[in-house]
């Protein structure tokens, strides 16, 4: 039943997404190259940035609150619910007109593959929050404002002035059920790019690279957590599907065709830039990929409008509040407020430290041009370029691989055309080996043909053992994952409280102090618990609470400032305490309040002024 309610819930928010873009997109004219499935998952796309939009402006005036969250989603399966006789009407149309191809052994395999692989990310969504990250600031930000209502600059979360685009959706998803529910929408960005990409190479290559590209992107997707990575991975993925639509539109009718492609592949990058920085890096290329064919200045204002409307909020508040609309990664250039430039290097050696080489099964994406379909596809080519410019920005700016995952699905798809590159020359090796041998051995019997077809199904069966071979070890790996996956589900209370001490260090303490802190806490290295304590928590190694400015105080000192800036208790693991208790007085003005699993709590004592 837990598993059950949770993926009703996340087809009722698919369902009503669904309603909403495909009501919008049902106003654009066709794309050149029809796919039901594409565009319903572009439409489904399209519908999550249109509620961003609308959770968004909700939470600017203050009105974000859980009964007009429900009122957009029953009004969107209400949209769904009147197009839904059109939409399968229109499928059957374009079915009709399909020709299946048969499938093949090797496809029938890289389908298999596929399958095995999506097992464990059906049930990773299930797991209680334990990410780092998403304990950090991405579920502290959402619960804050949809208990709020509203948007607000945080100071105690370690990125107050970030863009938050789609933490609004967890933040709805808060406000009518679980903190397990935000981990289905950031697993349902992951699947709707695995849908565009299984058909995006259905029509710009083949099946096999369909399945291989669509297992490779499956597989690298991290299913069990809150974070934002692949929700910027889909609308950066939907943006490319849009661009590229209006790169095929028919010319001469810009009002009714390619303009309106063109605002939605912006509107996409928007949602995107809204919701994290990095999305930012594809700007320049795509601006270059639109000038060389379109210059009108009707239509770059068309862009730039449907780009701003779902981010401007973030960077003009920064920018009009700090003077950074980037703030605190552009402090560099326009001054650094919260962050001081120790901050900042800080920042930058943690990324640093973080640096090292992406999953090996994108690494064949340069191969991609030596193969058949590089040579007759444009859509492949373009998506190579696009790949070599992420690597090349990523390279020379982070080389830390979450930063490239927005980059990931066209990644996948290209590298999948690089593997078959490599498997085909390694084929052919063997052939042209093994048949210079059989050629000396055979004699007269190469003249009749009979060892060439002994060979032929000598090589076939060896293939068939092999790919055999692969997909059992593929499928211990997936079952043994799975398994892994099924064990961290928490459906009662005791076995979800079990879970947490075991996998988030702090969590007792910062439990108990949830249930009983009755003034500010103030935190030491347990910033990646800080969800479960008292909501808010201070505390972090950045900004305006960062560990330092209270690291070099005595023990009277510090309880003098931090009584004075009304915390009551102070929370540390136990790693850190003999720092704190070695000062002078520690024990005269902090008391032991609660211990367990290696964290304490400290209650600041009466102290004279």
């Amino acid at each position: 039943m837990f598993a059950a309610a949770h993926y009703a819930a996340l087809a009722v928010f698919i369902t009503s997404s669904w309603g909403f873009g495909r009501a919008l997109l049902g106003r654009l004219a066709p794309p050149p190259r029809r796919d039901a499935w594409l565009e319903a998952a572009m439409a489904v796309a399209l519908g999550m940035g249109l509620f961003i939009c609308a959770f968004q402006a909700l939470a600017i005036f203050g009105a974000f609150r859980p009964g007009a969250t429900l009122a957009l989603v029953l009004a969107g399966v209400a949209a769904a619910a009147i197009q839904l006789r059109g939409w399968l009407r229109e499928r059957r149309a374009l079915r009709s007109g399909e020709a299946a191809a048969p499938w093949t052994r090797y496809e029938r395999i890289a389908a298999i593959a596929l399958a095995l692989v999506a097992l464990p990310a059906l049930v990773a969504p299930l797991a209680p929050p334990f990410a780092f990250d998403e304990l950090m600031y991405h579920l502290p930000y959402a619960r804050q404002v949809a208990q709020q209502g509203t948007l607000g600059i945080h100071d105690w979360l370690r990125y107050p002035w970030f863009p938050y685009n789609y933490n609004l959706l967890y933040a709805a998803a808060l406000q009518l059920g679980d903190d397990v529910l935000p981990h289905f929408l950031n697993a349902l960005a992951g699947a709707l790019s695995v849908v565009m990409l299984y058909r995006l190479g259905m029509q710009h290559a083949n099946r096999l690279t369909a399945c291989i590209g669509a297992a490779i992107w499956l597989g690298l997707g991290d299913y069990s957590n809150a974070l934002i990575d692949m929700g910027v991975a889909l609308f950066v993925l939907s943006a490319c599907v849009a661009l590229w639509w209006w790169r095929e539109s028919q010319p001469g009718r810009p009002v009714h065709g390619g303009m309106r492609w063109l605002g939605l592949a912006a509107f996409f990058l928007g949602v995107a830039a809204g919701s994290k920085y990095q999305a930012l890096v594809f700007m320049p290329l795509v601006a270059l990929f639109v000038v060389r064919q379109e210059r009108s200045p009707k239509a770059w204002g068309l862009a730039l409008v449907c780009f701003l409307l779902p981010c401007i909020y973030w960077y003009a508040r920064n920018f009009a509040m700090t003077g950074d609309p980037f703030n605190p990664i552009g402090a560099r250039v326009f001054g650094f407020t919260e962050w001081t430039p120790a901050d900042y290097v800080q920042q930058v050696a943690d990324v640093r430290v973080h640096a090292e080489m992406p999953n090996a099964l994108i690494w064949s994406f340069f191969l991609a041009p030596f193969g058949v379909l590089w040579k007759r596809s444009a859509a492949v080519r373009a998506a190579g370029w696009f790949c070599l410019y992420s690597v090349a920005v990523w390279v020379v700016t982070s080389r830390y691989p979450r930063y490239l995952m927005a980059s990931f699905p066209l990644l996948a798809l290209v590298s999948a055309v690089g593997w078959q590159v490599l498997f085909g020359w390694v084929s052919s090796g063997l052939r042209r080996v093994f048949g210079r041998k059989d050629e000396c051995e055979a004699g007269a019997a190469v003249a009749t043909g009979a060892m060439s077809r002994d060979t032929a199904r000598a090589g076939a069966r060896m293939g068939d053992w092999v790919a055999v071979l692969l997909l059992a070890v593929l499928a211990a790996v997936a079952v043994r994952q799975t398994a892994v996956k099924v064990g961290m589900i928490s459906v009662t209370p005791e076995t979800r409280e079990a879970f947490l001490r075991k996998h988030v260090p702090g969590y007792a303490a910062m439990d108990y102090l949830r249930r009983n802190a009755t003034g500010r806490v103030y935190q030491v290295a347990l910033n990646e618990a800080i969800y479960y304590g008292p909501n808010p928590i201070w505390g972090d190694t950045l900004g305006p609470w960062r560990y330092t400015d209270f690291g070099k105080l005595s023990g009277g000192d510090l309880a003098r400032k931090l009584a004075g800036l009304g915390f009551v208790a102070v929370v540390l693991p136990d790693s850190v305490v003999p720092v704190f208790s070695a000062r002078v007085d520690f024990d005269k003005y902090f008391a032991v309040q609660f211990e367990q699993d290696g964290s304490r709590v400290y209650r600041i004592l009466p102290v004279a002024p």
